[in-house]
């Protein structure tokens, strides 16, 4: 049976996940400096060890309403073929193994979510999305304001 590592999280009470293949690091929130005009769900760059990072907010980027102001974000930095992204996430869960064969396509329905999922696994307690990453941090041109 061939499985698949995901590294797991929660946004606004749903269950997500990312291979573990293109997780560089998971840290606490870092201090962002704030992109004017930039797209909605780009919400700053941090520095990482010397390199600027883009950080974007899953919670926007899945049309899902904003984190409370006094819930601190966690952050996932992902490998991507334009360097690294930071997804800010609500919380961290889990690195898991899941059988291929407990994979199912995402429902055919539209929205930025279905967009952005690969997989969706029904696990015993919950359903968990496996977002594509490189779709993810696909962002549409944003109108100028």
């Amino acid at each position: 049976m061939t499985t698949r590592q995901l590294c797991t999280f929660a946004v606004a009470g749903g269950r997500y996940a990312v291979p573990v293949a293109d997780v560089q690091e998971v840290l606490r929130h870092q201090e962002l400096t704030p992109v004017p005009l930039g797209h909605p769900a780009v919400v700053g760059l941090i520095n990482l060890r010397g390199q600027i990072v883009t950080s974007m907010d899953v919670r926007r980027r899945l049309g899902l309403p904003d984190r409370p102001a006094d819930a601190g974000p966690m952050t996932v930095v992902v490998r991507t073929a334009d360097g690294p992204k930071a997804l800010l996430v609500d919380d961290i869960g889990d690195v898991i193994d899941v059988a291929d064969a407990a994979a199912e396509p995402p429902p055919a329905a539209a929205g930025p979510q279905t967009a952005v999922t690969a997989r969706v696994y029904k696990l015993p307690d919950h359903l968990l999305l496996e977002l594509d990453v490189a779709e993810l941090i696909t962002l549409t041109p944003h109108p100028t304001r």
